[in-house]
Protein backbone atom coordinates (compact mmCIF):
# COMPACT_ATOMS: atom_id res chain seq x y z
CA UNK A 1 0.00 0.00 0.00
CA UNK A 2 1.33 3.44 -0.88
CA UNK A 3 -0.29 6.79 -0.29
CA UNK A 4 1.05 10.00 -1.80
CA UNK A 5 0.30 12.82 0.66
CA UNK A 6 -0.48 16.27 -0.65
CA UNK A 7 1.20 17.91 2.35
CA UNK A 8 4.61 18.14 0.72
CA UNK A 9 5.34 21.55 2.21
CA UNK A 10 5.27 19.91 5.66
CA UNK A 11 7.51 16.96 4.90
CA UNK A 12 10.25 18.03 2.52
CA UNK A 13 13.40 19.94 3.42
CA UNK A 14 13.39 23.66 2.85
CA UNK A 15 15.05 24.49 -0.50
CA UNK A 16 18.76 25.21 -0.14
CA UNK A 17 18.42 28.45 -2.03
CA UNK A 18 15.46 30.73 -2.50
CA UNK A 19 14.80 34.33 -3.41
CA UNK A 20 12.00 34.51 -0.87
CA UNK A 21 12.21 35.87 2.65
CA UNK A 22 11.48 32.37 4.01
CA UNK A 23 15.23 31.87 3.78
CA UNK A 24 15.38 33.69 7.10
CA UNK A 25 13.50 30.85 8.79
CA UNK A 26 15.45 27.93 10.25
CA UNK A 27 14.97 24.52 8.55
CA UNK A 28 13.48 21.57 10.36
CA UNK A 29 14.53 17.91 10.34
CA UNK A 30 12.33 16.80 7.43
CA UNK A 31 14.42 14.85 4.96
CA UNK A 32 17.30 14.07 7.34
CA UNK A 33 18.54 10.55 8.07
CA UNK A 34 17.69 10.08 11.75
CA UNK A 35 20.13 7.20 12.15
CA UNK A 36 23.06 8.92 10.47
CA UNK A 37 22.74 12.05 12.63
CA UNK A 38 22.47 10.13 15.93
CA UNK A 39 26.00 9.23 16.96
CA UNK A 40 24.89 8.40 20.47
CA UNK A 41 22.60 5.62 19.25
CA UNK A 42 25.19 4.24 16.83
CA UNK A 43 27.89 4.20 19.51
CA UNK A 44 25.68 2.41 22.01
CA UNK A 45 24.57 -0.20 19.50
CA UNK A 46 28.23 -1.01 18.88
CA UNK A 47 28.76 -1.20 22.64
CA UNK A 48 25.84 -3.50 23.45
CA UNK A 49 25.33 -5.64 20.32
CA UNK A 50 27.76 -8.26 19.09
CA UNK A 51 29.72 -7.49 15.93
CA UNK A 52 27.68 -10.09 14.01
CA UNK A 53 24.36 -8.64 15.23
CA UNK A 54 25.44 -5.13 14.36
CA UNK A 55 26.58 -6.16 10.87
CA UNK A 56 23.32 -7.93 10.15
CA UNK A 57 21.03 -5.23 11.54
CA UNK A 58 22.86 -2.07 10.49
CA UNK A 59 21.36 -1.95 6.97
CA UNK A 60 17.91 -2.14 8.55
CA UNK A 61 18.72 0.58 11.09
CA UNK A 62 19.94 2.72 8.19
CA UNK A 63 16.74 2.07 6.25
CA UNK A 64 14.59 2.92 9.27
CA UNK A 65 16.60 6.10 9.85
CA UNK A 66 15.93 7.25 6.29
CA UNK A 67 12.25 6.32 6.56
CA UNK A 68 11.88 8.16 9.87
CA UNK A 69 13.20 11.39 8.41
CA UNK A 70 11.43 10.93 5.09
CA UNK A 71 8.40 8.79 4.29
CA UNK A 72 7.31 8.19 7.89
CA UNK A 73 7.65 11.87 8.65
CA UNK A 74 5.30 12.64 5.79
CA UNK A 75 2.76 9.97 6.70
CA UNK A 76 2.75 10.87 10.39
CA UNK A 77 2.06 14.52 9.56
CA UNK A 78 -0.94 13.60 7.45
CA UNK A 79 -2.31 10.94 9.83
CA UNK A 80 -2.19 13.39 12.74
CA UNK A 81 -4.38 15.81 10.77
CA UNK A 82 -6.82 13.07 9.69
CA UNK A 83 -7.83 11.09 12.80
CA UNK A 84 -9.80 7.82 12.72
CA UNK A 85 -13.58 7.91 12.32
CA UNK A 86 -16.04 5.56 14.05
CA UNK A 87 -19.05 4.24 12.12
CA UNK A 88 -21.72 2.85 14.44
CA UNK A 89 -23.96 1.10 11.92
CA UNK A 90 -24.02 -0.27 8.41
CA UNK A 91 -26.25 1.35 5.82
CA UNK A 92 -28.75 -1.45 6.57
CA UNK A 93 -29.08 -0.25 10.17
CA UNK A 94 -27.06 -3.13 11.64
CA UNK A 95 -24.95 -2.57 14.77
CA UNK A 96 -21.63 -3.37 13.09
CA UNK A 97 -19.31 -0.65 14.37
CA UNK A 98 -16.01 -0.17 12.58
CA UNK A 99 -13.26 2.44 12.40
CA UNK A 100 -11.96 4.06 9.24
CA UNK A 101 -8.28 5.07 9.19
CA UNK A 102 -6.65 7.48 6.80
CA UNK A 103 -4.49 5.79 4.13
CA UNK A 104 -1.42 7.48 5.65
CA UNK A 105 -2.00 5.61 8.91
CA UNK A 106 -2.59 2.36 7.06
CA UNK A 107 0.70 2.71 5.21
CA UNK A 108 2.51 3.21 8.50
CA UNK A 109 0.88 -0.02 9.71
CA UNK A 110 2.31 -1.83 6.71
CA UNK A 111 5.79 -0.48 7.44
CA UNK A 112 5.64 -1.41 11.13
CA UNK A 113 3.79 -4.74 11.06
CA UNK A 114 4.41 -5.98 7.54
CA UNK A 115 7.86 -4.74 6.58
CA UNK A 116 9.81 -4.49 9.87
CA UNK A 117 7.50 -6.80 11.88
CA UNK A 118 7.98 -4.88 15.12
CA UNK A 119 5.36 -7.04 16.83
CA UNK A 120 7.14 -10.31 16.09
CA UNK A 121 10.86 -9.44 16.09
CA UNK A 122 11.32 -10.31 19.74
CA UNK A 123 9.35 -13.58 19.53
CA UNK A 124 10.38 -15.58 16.49
CA UNK A 125 13.10 -16.11 13.94
CA UNK A 126 12.83 -14.91 10.36
CA UNK A 127 12.27 -11.20 11.01
CA UNK A 128 14.64 -9.08 8.86
CA UNK A 129 16.40 -12.28 7.84
CA UNK A 130 17.55 -13.07 11.39
CA UNK A 131 17.94 -16.71 12.42
CA UNK A 132 16.62 -16.05 15.95
CA UNK A 133 14.46 -13.49 17.74
CA UNK A 134 16.04 -10.08 18.17
CA UNK A 135 17.29 -9.07 21.63
CA UNK A 136 15.26 -6.38 23.42
CA UNK A 137 17.90 -3.73 22.79
CA UNK A 138 17.69 -4.13 19.01
CA UNK A 139 13.87 -4.11 19.10
CA UNK A 140 13.81 -0.92 21.13
CA UNK A 141 16.41 0.71 18.87
CA UNK A 142 14.05 0.24 15.93
CA UNK A 143 11.18 1.68 17.98
CA UNK A 144 13.38 4.62 18.99
CA UNK A 145 13.97 5.56 15.36
CA UNK A 146 10.34 4.99 14.34
CA UNK A 147 8.86 7.12 17.14
CA UNK A 148 10.95 10.13 16.20
CA UNK A 149 8.35 10.58 13.46
CA UNK A 150 5.28 8.65 14.62
CA UNK A 151 4.16 8.12 18.21
CA UNK A 152 0.53 6.96 17.91
CA UNK A 153 1.33 3.80 15.96
CA UNK A 154 3.58 2.60 18.77
CA UNK A 155 0.57 1.78 20.94
CA UNK A 156 -0.72 -0.99 18.62
CA UNK A 157 2.87 -2.18 18.07
CA UNK A 158 3.66 -2.39 21.77
CA UNK A 159 0.42 -3.96 22.96
CA UNK A 160 0.54 -6.58 20.21
CA UNK A 161 4.11 -7.43 21.20
CA UNK A 162 3.27 -7.65 24.91
CA UNK A 163 0.01 -9.54 24.33
CA UNK A 164 1.99 -12.19 22.47
CA UNK A 165 4.28 -12.46 25.50
CA UNK A 166 1.39 -13.05 27.92
CA UNK A 167 -0.45 -15.55 25.74
CA UNK A 168 2.78 -17.46 25.12
CA UNK A 169 3.62 -17.52 28.84
CA UNK A 170 0.20 -18.06 30.44
CA UNK A 171 -2.18 -19.27 27.76
CA UNK A 172 -3.12 -22.92 27.41
CA UNK A 173 -1.56 -24.94 24.60
CA UNK A 174 -4.90 -24.82 22.80
CA UNK A 175 -5.14 -21.03 23.14
CA UNK A 176 -1.57 -20.56 21.95
CA UNK A 177 -2.22 -22.72 18.91
CA UNK A 178 -5.35 -20.73 18.15
CA UNK A 179 -3.95 -17.20 18.57
CA UNK A 180 -0.18 -17.08 18.17
CA UNK A 181 0.07 -18.01 14.45
CA UNK A 182 -2.29 -15.12 13.70
CA UNK A 183 -0.63 -12.67 16.06
CA UNK A 184 2.88 -13.46 14.79
CA UNK A 185 1.95 -13.23 11.12
CA UNK A 186 3.62 -10.76 8.77
CA UNK A 187 0.68 -10.96 6.35
CA UNK A 188 -1.54 -7.94 6.91
CA UNK A 189 -4.57 -9.90 5.70
CA UNK A 190 -4.24 -12.62 8.34
CA UNK A 191 -2.49 -10.72 11.16
CA UNK A 192 -4.33 -10.32 14.45
CA UNK A 193 -3.14 -7.23 16.31
CA UNK A 194 -3.52 -7.17 20.09
CA UNK A 195 -4.26 -4.71 22.88
CA UNK A 196 -5.03 -4.49 26.61
CA UNK A 197 -8.09 -2.92 28.25
CA UNK A 198 -7.94 -2.14 31.98
CA UNK A 199 -9.31 1.31 32.77
CA UNK A 200 -12.92 1.73 33.88
CA UNK A 201 -14.87 4.66 35.25
CA UNK A 202 -14.57 3.18 38.73
CA UNK A 203 -10.89 2.35 38.50
CA UNK A 204 -7.89 3.77 36.68
CA UNK A 205 -4.85 3.40 38.92
CA UNK A 206 -7.10 1.57 41.41
CA UNK A 207 -7.41 -1.58 39.32
CA UNK A 208 -9.08 -3.48 42.14
CA UNK A 209 -12.21 -1.37 41.60
CA UNK A 210 -12.86 -3.04 38.21
CA UNK A 211 -16.58 -3.72 37.77
CA UNK A 212 -16.53 -5.87 34.62
CA UNK A 213 -18.01 -9.29 35.38
CA UNK A 214 -17.08 -12.62 33.81
CA UNK A 215 -19.91 -15.16 33.73
CA UNK A 216 -19.80 -18.78 32.62
CA UNK A 217 -22.65 -19.67 30.28
CA UNK A 218 -22.78 -23.21 28.88
CA UNK A 219 -19.13 -23.72 29.79
CA UNK A 220 -17.89 -20.58 28.01
CA UNK A 221 -16.86 -17.26 29.52
CA UNK A 222 -18.76 -14.08 28.68
CA UNK A 223 -17.93 -10.52 29.79
CA UNK A 224 -20.34 -7.81 30.93
CA UNK A 225 -19.41 -4.22 31.76
CA UNK A 226 -17.67 -1.18 30.32
CA UNK A 227 -14.09 -0.14 29.61
CA UNK A 228 -13.53 3.60 29.78
CA UNK A 229 -10.21 4.22 28.03
CA UNK A 230 -9.42 1.58 25.44
CA UNK A 231 -6.54 2.44 23.13
CA UNK A 232 -6.20 0.55 19.86
CA UNK A 233 -9.94 0.13 20.26
CA UNK A 234 -10.57 -2.18 17.31
CA UNK A 235 -7.74 -4.65 17.92
CA UNK A 236 -8.35 -8.21 16.82
CA UNK A 237 -7.67 -9.63 20.27
CA UNK A 238 -7.86 -7.74 23.58
CA UNK A 239 -6.42 -8.85 26.92
CA UNK A 240 -8.91 -7.69 29.49
CA UNK A 241 -9.39 -7.90 33.26
CA UNK A 242 -12.74 -9.02 34.65
CA UNK A 243 -14.06 -10.45 37.92
CA UNK A 244 -15.55 -13.96 37.65
CA UNK A 245 -18.90 -14.24 39.41
CA UNK A 246 -18.34 -15.18 43.03
CA UNK A 247 -14.70 -14.08 43.09
CA UNK A 248 -13.58 -11.88 45.98
CA UNK A 249 -13.44 -8.08 45.76
CA UNK A 250 -10.21 -6.24 45.09
CA UNK A 251 -7.29 -7.23 42.88
CA UNK A 252 -7.22 -10.85 44.11
CA UNK A 253 -10.56 -11.52 42.45
CA UNK A 254 -9.52 -10.48 38.95
CA UNK A 255 -8.94 -12.86 36.06
CA UNK A 256 -7.32 -12.29 32.68
CA UNK A 257 -9.23 -12.98 29.47
CA UNK A 258 -8.46 -12.75 25.76
CA UNK A 259 -11.45 -11.26 23.96
CA UNK A 260 -11.54 -11.63 20.17
CA UNK A 261 -13.13 -8.95 18.05
CA UNK A 262 -14.66 -11.57 15.78
CA UNK A 263 -15.87 -15.06 16.54
CA UNK A 264 -14.74 -18.15 14.66
CA UNK A 265 -17.72 -17.89 12.28
CA UNK A 266 -16.68 -14.36 11.34
CA UNK A 267 -19.48 -12.59 13.20
CA UNK A 268 -18.85 -9.69 15.58
CA UNK A 269 -18.36 -10.45 19.24
CA UNK A 270 -20.96 -9.05 21.65
CA UNK A 271 -19.42 -5.69 22.50
CA UNK A 272 -19.81 -2.21 21.10
CA UNK A 273 -17.42 0.67 20.55
CA UNK A 274 -19.56 3.42 22.04
CA UNK A 275 -17.43 6.36 20.91
CA UNK A 276 -13.86 7.44 20.22
CA UNK A 277 -12.00 9.78 22.54
CA UNK A 278 -11.24 13.29 21.33
CA UNK A 279 -7.66 13.34 22.61
CA UNK A 280 -5.05 16.03 23.10
CA UNK A 281 -2.42 13.89 21.35
CA UNK A 282 -1.83 10.51 19.67
CA UNK A 283 -4.59 11.58 17.30
CA UNK A 284 -3.64 9.11 14.57
CA UNK A 285 -4.52 6.13 16.79
CA UNK A 286 -8.04 5.28 17.98
CA UNK A 287 -8.85 5.27 21.70
CA UNK A 288 -12.45 4.67 22.69
CA UNK A 289 -15.05 3.44 25.14
CA UNK A 290 -16.45 -0.09 25.07
CA UNK A 291 -19.68 -1.66 26.28
CA UNK A 292 -19.35 -5.40 26.86
CA UNK A 293 -22.70 -7.10 26.30
CA UNK A 294 -21.82 -10.71 27.01
CA UNK A 295 -18.70 -10.81 24.84
CA UNK A 296 -17.13 -14.24 24.53
CA UNK A 297 -13.56 -14.46 25.86
CA UNK A 298 -10.89 -17.10 26.47
CA UNK A 299 -9.46 -17.39 30.00
CA UNK A 300 -5.70 -16.81 30.13
CA UNK A 301 -3.91 -18.61 32.96
CA UNK A 302 -5.22 -19.12 36.49
CA UNK A 303 -8.41 -17.23 37.29
CA UNK A 304 -6.97 -15.85 40.55
CA UNK A 305 -3.76 -14.50 38.97
CA UNK A 306 -5.20 -12.00 36.50
CA UNK A 307 -3.65 -8.80 37.79
CA UNK A 308 -0.25 -10.40 38.41
CA UNK A 309 -0.22 -11.63 34.83
CA UNK A 310 -1.46 -8.34 33.40
CA UNK A 311 1.24 -6.45 35.32
CA UNK A 312 3.86 -8.22 33.23
CA UNK A 313 2.31 -6.60 30.18
CA UNK A 314 2.10 -3.27 31.99
CA UNK A 315 5.79 -3.37 32.92
CA UNK A 316 6.82 -4.24 29.37
CA UNK A 317 4.68 -1.36 28.14
CA UNK A 318 6.28 0.94 30.71
CA UNK A 319 9.72 0.28 29.23
CA UNK A 320 8.31 0.85 25.76
CA UNK A 321 6.95 4.21 26.96
CA UNK A 322 10.41 5.16 28.17
CA UNK A 323 11.76 4.32 24.72
CA UNK A 324 9.11 6.53 23.17
CA UNK A 325 9.95 9.38 25.55
CA UNK A 326 13.65 9.05 24.68
CA UNK A 327 12.78 9.07 20.98
CA UNK A 328 10.59 12.15 21.17
CA UNK A 329 13.23 13.97 23.21
CA UNK A 330 15.78 13.13 20.49
CA UNK A 331 13.49 14.60 17.84
CA UNK A 332 13.00 17.70 20.01
CA UNK A 333 16.75 18.09 20.48
CA UNK A 334 17.44 17.60 16.77
CA UNK A 335 14.81 20.18 15.85
CA UNK A 336 16.27 22.61 18.38
CA UNK A 337 19.81 22.20 17.05
CA UNK A 338 18.55 22.76 13.50
CA UNK A 339 16.85 25.96 14.58
CA UNK A 340 19.76 27.18 16.70
CA UNK A 341 22.42 26.58 14.08
CA UNK A 342 20.53 27.99 11.11
CA UNK A 343 18.59 30.90 12.58
CA UNK A 344 20.23 34.30 12.92
CA UNK A 345 19.20 37.19 15.19
CA UNK A 346 20.87 40.51 15.80
CA UNK A 347 23.59 39.63 13.33
CA UNK A 348 24.70 36.26 14.78
CA UNK A 349 23.52 32.62 14.73
CA UNK A 350 21.29 32.18 17.74
CA UNK A 351 23.42 29.29 19.00
CA UNK A 352 26.09 31.89 19.82
CA UNK A 353 23.98 33.48 22.54
CA UNK A 354 24.62 32.32 26.14
CA UNK A 355 20.99 32.01 27.22
CA UNK A 356 20.06 29.81 24.28
CA UNK A 357 23.18 27.67 24.75
CA UNK A 358 22.10 27.12 28.33
CA UNK A 359 18.63 26.17 27.15
CA UNK A 360 20.01 23.71 24.59
CA UNK A 361 22.02 21.99 27.30
CA UNK A 362 18.86 21.64 29.37
CA UNK A 363 17.32 19.77 26.44
CA UNK A 364 20.41 17.70 25.68
CA UNK A 365 21.01 16.35 29.18
CA UNK A 366 17.69 14.50 29.77
CA UNK A 367 17.67 13.37 26.13
CA UNK A 368 21.04 11.66 26.33
CA UNK A 369 20.33 10.33 29.83
CA UNK A 370 17.11 8.69 28.60
CA UNK A 371 18.87 7.06 25.64
CA UNK A 372 21.56 5.61 27.92
CA UNK A 373 19.00 4.37 30.43
CA UNK A 374 16.89 2.77 27.73
CA UNK A 375 19.87 0.91 26.28
CA UNK A 376 21.17 -0.19 29.69
CA UNK A 377 17.72 -1.35 30.82
CA UNK A 378 17.10 -3.26 27.59
CA UNK A 379 20.48 -4.97 28.04
CA UNK A 380 19.49 -5.99 31.58
CA UNK A 381 16.18 -7.32 30.23
CA UNK A 382 18.11 -9.60 27.86
CA UNK A 383 20.26 -10.87 30.73
CA UNK A 384 17.22 -11.36 32.95
CA UNK A 385 15.55 -13.40 30.20
CA UNK A 386 18.64 -15.62 30.19
CA UNK A 387 18.33 -16.30 33.93
CA UNK A 388 20.50 -13.59 35.53
CA UNK A 389 18.82 -13.00 38.93
CA UNK A 390 20.66 -9.74 39.65
CA UNK A 391 19.61 -8.33 36.28
CA UNK A 392 16.03 -9.43 36.93
CA UNK A 393 15.89 -7.68 40.30
CA UNK A 394 17.55 -4.50 38.97
CA UNK A 395 15.08 -4.50 36.07
CA UNK A 396 12.21 -4.64 38.56
CA UNK A 397 13.30 -1.22 39.87
CA UNK A 398 14.59 0.36 36.68
CA UNK A 399 11.32 -0.18 34.79
CA UNK A 400 9.14 2.16 36.91
CA UNK A 401 12.08 4.54 37.42
CA UNK A 402 12.67 5.09 33.73
CA UNK A 403 8.95 5.24 32.93
CA UNK A 404 8.45 7.88 35.64
CA UNK A 405 11.43 10.09 34.94
CA UNK A 406 11.87 9.88 31.15
CA UNK A 407 8.18 10.63 30.56
CA UNK A 408 8.31 13.58 32.96
CA UNK A 409 11.46 14.92 31.29
CA UNK A 410 9.89 14.52 27.86
CA UNK A 411 7.25 17.17 28.66
CA UNK A 412 9.88 19.70 29.70
CA UNK A 413 12.06 18.96 26.67
CA UNK A 414 9.15 19.20 24.23
CA UNK A 415 8.10 22.55 25.65
CA UNK A 416 11.67 23.85 25.61
CA UNK A 417 12.16 22.76 22.00
CA UNK A 418 8.97 24.56 21.01
CA UNK A 419 10.39 27.72 22.53
CA UNK A 420 13.69 27.32 20.66
CA UNK A 421 11.76 27.12 17.38
CA UNK A 422 9.84 30.24 18.41
CA UNK A 423 6.38 31.10 17.12
CA UNK A 424 6.55 28.42 14.43
CA UNK A 425 6.89 25.85 17.20
CA UNK A 426 3.35 26.70 18.29
CA UNK A 427 1.96 26.28 14.77
CA UNK A 428 0.64 22.91 13.64
CA UNK A 429 2.58 23.22 10.35
CA UNK A 430 5.69 22.22 12.30
CA UNK A 431 6.30 19.04 14.31
CA UNK A 432 6.86 20.78 17.66
CA UNK A 433 3.16 21.26 18.40
CA UNK A 434 2.53 17.52 17.90
CA UNK A 435 5.55 16.64 20.05
CA UNK A 436 4.17 18.78 22.89
CA UNK A 437 0.73 17.19 22.57
CA UNK A 438 2.02 13.63 22.39
CA UNK A 439 4.52 14.04 25.23
CA UNK A 440 1.79 14.36 27.84
CA UNK A 441 0.31 10.89 27.33
CA UNK A 442 3.48 9.32 28.69
CA UNK A 443 2.62 10.39 32.23
CA UNK A 444 -0.85 8.82 31.97
CA UNK A 445 -0.60 5.49 30.14
CA UNK A 446 0.57 2.52 32.25
CA UNK A 447 0.39 4.50 35.47
CA UNK A 448 0.78 8.16 36.35
CA UNK A 449 4.04 9.59 37.68
CA UNK A 450 2.79 9.05 41.24
CA UNK A 451 1.92 5.42 40.59
CA UNK A 452 5.30 4.65 39.03
CA UNK A 453 7.23 6.42 41.79
CA UNK A 454 5.22 4.52 44.43
CA UNK A 455 5.89 1.26 42.60
CA UNK A 456 9.61 1.98 42.49
CA UNK A 457 10.08 3.00 46.14
CA UNK A 458 7.30 1.33 48.13
CA UNK A 459 7.27 -1.94 46.22
CA UNK A 460 10.51 -2.52 44.31
CA UNK A 461 12.69 -1.05 47.09
CA UNK A 462 10.72 -1.80 50.27
CA UNK A 463 9.16 -5.15 49.36
CA UNK A 464 11.65 -6.57 46.85
CA UNK A 465 14.94 -4.98 47.93
CA UNK A 466 15.60 -4.32 44.25
CA UNK A 467 17.82 -1.32 45.02
CA UNK A 468 20.53 -3.71 46.23
CA UNK A 469 20.63 -5.38 42.82
CA UNK A 470 20.65 -2.02 41.05
CA UNK A 471 23.47 -0.79 43.27
CA UNK A 472 25.44 -3.93 42.45
CA UNK A 473 24.96 -3.42 38.72
CA UNK A 474 26.00 0.23 38.92
CA UNK A 475 29.01 -0.53 41.12
CA UNK A 476 30.16 -3.00 38.48
CA UNK A 477 29.82 -0.30 35.81
CA UNK A 478 32.00 2.03 37.88
CA UNK A 479 34.59 -0.68 38.31
CA UNK A 480 34.58 -1.53 34.60
CA UNK A 481 34.89 2.12 33.58
CA UNK A 482 38.62 2.32 34.20
CA UNK A 483 38.82 5.46 32.06
CA UNK A 484 36.41 7.44 34.25
CA UNK A 485 38.34 10.39 35.73
CA UNK A 486 38.98 10.08 39.47
CA UNK A 487 37.10 13.25 40.40
CA UNK A 488 34.01 12.16 38.47
CA UNK A 489 34.25 8.60 39.81
CA UNK A 490 34.18 9.85 43.40
CA UNK A 491 31.22 12.14 42.70
CA UNK A 492 29.33 9.26 41.08
CA UNK A 493 30.00 6.90 43.99
CA UNK A 494 28.88 9.51 46.50
CA UNK A 495 25.72 10.26 44.50
CA UNK A 496 24.85 6.57 44.25
CA UNK A 497 25.33 6.01 47.98
CA UNK A 498 23.19 9.03 48.87
CA UNK A 499 20.43 8.13 46.37
CA UNK A 500 20.19 4.56 47.70
CA UNK A 501 20.16 5.81 51.29
CA UNK A 502 17.34 8.27 50.48
CA UNK A 503 15.30 5.55 48.76
CA UNK A 504 15.74 3.20 51.74
CA UNK A 505 14.76 5.93 54.20
CA UNK A 506 11.64 6.93 52.28
CA UNK A 507 10.63 3.30 51.72
CA UNK A 508 10.96 2.45 55.40
CA UNK A 509 8.51 5.05 56.71
CA UNK A 510 4.91 5.33 55.50
CA UNK A 511 4.86 8.96 56.66
CA UNK A 512 7.36 9.75 53.90
CA UNK A 513 5.12 8.72 51.02
CA UNK A 514 5.11 12.32 49.78
CA UNK A 515 8.86 11.99 49.10
CA UNK A 516 8.73 8.97 46.77
CA UNK A 517 9.04 11.07 43.62
CA UNK A 518 12.15 12.80 44.93
CA UNK A 519 13.67 9.47 45.93
CA UNK A 520 12.84 7.91 42.56
CA UNK A 521 14.33 10.87 40.71
CA UNK A 522 17.53 10.56 42.74
CA UNK A 523 17.91 6.89 41.89
CA UNK A 524 17.22 7.52 38.21
CA UNK A 525 19.70 10.36 37.81
CA UNK A 526 22.41 8.61 39.83
CA UNK A 527 22.00 5.53 37.64
CA UNK A 528 21.97 7.59 34.45
CA UNK A 529 25.12 9.49 35.44
CA UNK A 530 27.00 6.25 36.10
CA UNK A 531 25.84 4.63 32.87
CA UNK A 532 26.80 7.74 30.86
CA UNK A 533 30.27 7.78 32.45
CA UNK A 534 30.81 4.08 31.80
CA UNK A 535 29.78 4.53 28.18
CA UNK A 536 32.00 7.58 27.68
CA UNK A 537 35.01 5.69 29.02
CA UNK A 538 34.67 2.87 26.44
CA UNK A 539 36.91 2.85 23.34
CA UNK A 540 35.19 4.22 20.25
CA UNK A 541 32.34 5.89 22.15
CA UNK A 542 31.93 9.67 22.00
CA UNK A 543 33.80 10.95 25.07
CA UNK A 544 31.19 13.68 25.46
CA UNK A 545 29.19 11.14 27.43
CA UNK A 546 31.68 11.69 30.26
CA UNK A 547 30.87 15.40 30.10
CA UNK A 548 27.15 14.61 30.14
CA UNK A 549 27.67 12.47 33.22
CA UNK A 550 29.50 15.30 34.95
CA UNK A 551 26.77 17.79 33.98
CA UNK A 552 24.09 15.44 35.34
CA UNK A 553 25.89 15.25 38.67
CA UNK A 554 26.29 19.03 38.84
CA UNK A 555 22.69 19.84 37.93
CA UNK A 556 20.68 16.98 39.44
CA UNK A 557 22.64 15.33 42.23
CA UNK A 558 24.67 17.82 44.29
CA UNK A 559 23.45 20.70 46.46
CA UNK A 560 23.38 24.12 44.84
CA UNK A 561 22.81 27.55 46.32
CA UNK A 562 20.15 29.27 44.16
CA UNK A 563 21.46 32.67 45.25
CA UNK A 564 25.17 32.01 44.77
CA UNK A 565 27.04 34.44 42.55
CA UNK A 566 27.76 33.46 38.92
CA UNK A 567 30.93 31.69 37.83
CA UNK A 568 33.37 34.40 36.83
CA UNK A 569 34.62 32.30 33.90
CA UNK A 570 31.17 32.15 32.27
CA UNK A 571 30.24 29.04 30.30
CA UNK A 572 32.05 25.94 31.58
CA UNK A 573 34.49 24.49 29.06
CA UNK A 574 32.75 21.12 29.21
CA UNK A 575 29.38 22.65 28.35
CA UNK A 576 30.94 24.46 25.40
CA UNK A 577 32.38 21.14 24.21
CA UNK A 578 28.94 19.51 24.37
CA UNK A 579 27.56 22.09 21.93
CA UNK A 580 30.39 21.80 19.41
CA UNK A 581 29.43 20.38 16.03
CA UNK A 582 32.47 18.07 16.03
CA UNK A 583 33.13 15.57 18.79
CA UNK A 584 36.04 16.31 21.12
CA UNK A 585 38.92 13.86 21.37
CA UNK A 586 39.26 11.72 24.50
CA UNK A 587 42.38 13.70 25.37
CA UNK A 588 40.46 16.98 25.22
CA UNK A 589 37.84 15.60 27.58
CA UNK A 590 40.44 14.10 29.92
CA UNK A 591 42.20 17.46 30.13
CA UNK A 592 39.03 19.06 31.54
CA UNK A 593 39.06 16.65 34.49
CA UNK A 594 42.80 16.94 35.17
Amino acid sequence: MSFQPNYSEYVRPRPATSNQSSQHLAPDCAGLDFYAIDRGLRDLLSLYLSADQRQQLDPHFERMGRLAGGRLNALATVADKNPPVLHARTRWGEDEDWIDYHPAYQEMEHIAFGDFQFHAMGHRAGVLGCSEPLPPLAKYAFQYLFVQSEFGQMCPISVTDTSIHLIRKYGSAELQQKLLPRMLSDDMETLWKGTQFMTEKAGGSDVGAVETVARQIDGRWHLFGEKWFSSHTDADIALILARPEGAPAGTKGLALFAMPRRLEDGSRNAYRIVRLKDKLGTRSMASGELRLEGAFAYPVGALDQGLKQMMEQVNLSRLSHAVRAAAMMRRCLNESMQAARHRSAFGSPVIAYPLLRRQLLKLMLPTEAALSMVMATADLMHKANQGDATARDALRLLTPLIKFRACRDNIVVATGAMEVRGGNGYIEDFVNARLVRDAHIGVLWEGTSNINALDAIQRAVRKNGAHNALKSVLAARLEQGTGIPARLRQALQTSLDRAVALAESVAANARHEGEVRRAASGLYYAAAAIVLAWEGAQPGVDARRLLLSDALVRTRLVPRDPLAGPDEEGEPAGDAMLLRAEAPTPNEVAALFA
